[in-house]
């Protein structure tokens, strides 16, 4: 078990340089590009790869959740170390930003927390792996609509296609699996603080779900505009 700690340390500590580097990297490579965009690019590379990992730890692919409260798998517990790296990284970045976001270093620090006791605790990891899953599948939608913006595609049905993939996706994820990941981890023999990082998780979902509501209907009206004049 110590061993298995070591490498969770390992993997946490080479991922938050390696993260850091990549984003230099990137950086470089689109100097002309904003600070923003770079770090949505790093962003968009780990929950690409996030999400990869989470589906190769599915035990059972008829009940992708299960089992319920138990011990934590070695792959289970690399794949929270990989994004906890993330979390931690991208928290420190952030502070190099011109315009630092609070609602998002509260929501990484939250984060960071439940990947360190989860990892601590060595239990629940499905319900941890199931919800990295749940909440990075969206996010590379998230970050293309922002990009797309930024080069150039602003306002075009490229950005609204992005903006619709975006919200179907977040809304089905979050929506439908989440309530139903935070069902099952308050119903099981979970540490407390899981369970109120699973409800506190759904509640952030439920408020980011109604102000994309509010954004595509946004984006629709403005969309449909012309042709009512046309007509």
């Amino acid at each position: 078990m110590e061993e298995e700690y070591i490498r969770v340390i390992n993997i946490t500590v080479i991922g938050v340089i390696s993260w850091g580097l990549i984003f230099i990297l990137v950086r470089r490579i689109f100097s002309n590009y904003s600070f923003d965009f770079s770090t949505r690019i790093v962003s968009t590379l780990h929950a690409t790869v996030a999400v990869v990992l989470a589906t190769l730890t599915i035990q059972d692919w008829p009940c992708p959740v299960y089992p319920i409260a138990s011990t934590s798998s070695l792959q289970q517990m690399e794949t929270m170390a990989f994004s906890l790296s993330y979390m931690i990284y991208d928290l420190i970045c952030s502070h190099f930003d011109q315009v630092l976001s609070i609602d998002n270093a509260v929501h990484h620090s939250v984060c960071i927390l439940g990947f360190v006791a989860g990892l601590c605790y060595r239990k629940c990891a499905s319900e941890m792996v199931a919800a990295i899953w749940i909440t990075e599948i969206s996010s590379p939608f998230l970050h293309l609509r922002e990009i797309l913006k930024e080069i150039g595609y602003r306002d075009t049905d490229l950005n609204l296609a992005a903006d619709v993939c975006f919200a179907t996706i977040f809304s089905l994820a979050r929506m439908v699996g989440g309530p139903y990941l935070v069902y099952v981890t308050m119903t099981a023999d979970n540490p407390i603080l899981i369970k109120a990082m699973a409800l506190g998780l759904q509640l952030v979902s439920a408020f980011w779900f109604y102000k994309i509501l509010k954004m595509m209907r946004y984006k629709i009206m403005r969309r449909s505009m012309p042709n009512t004049k046309s007509d």
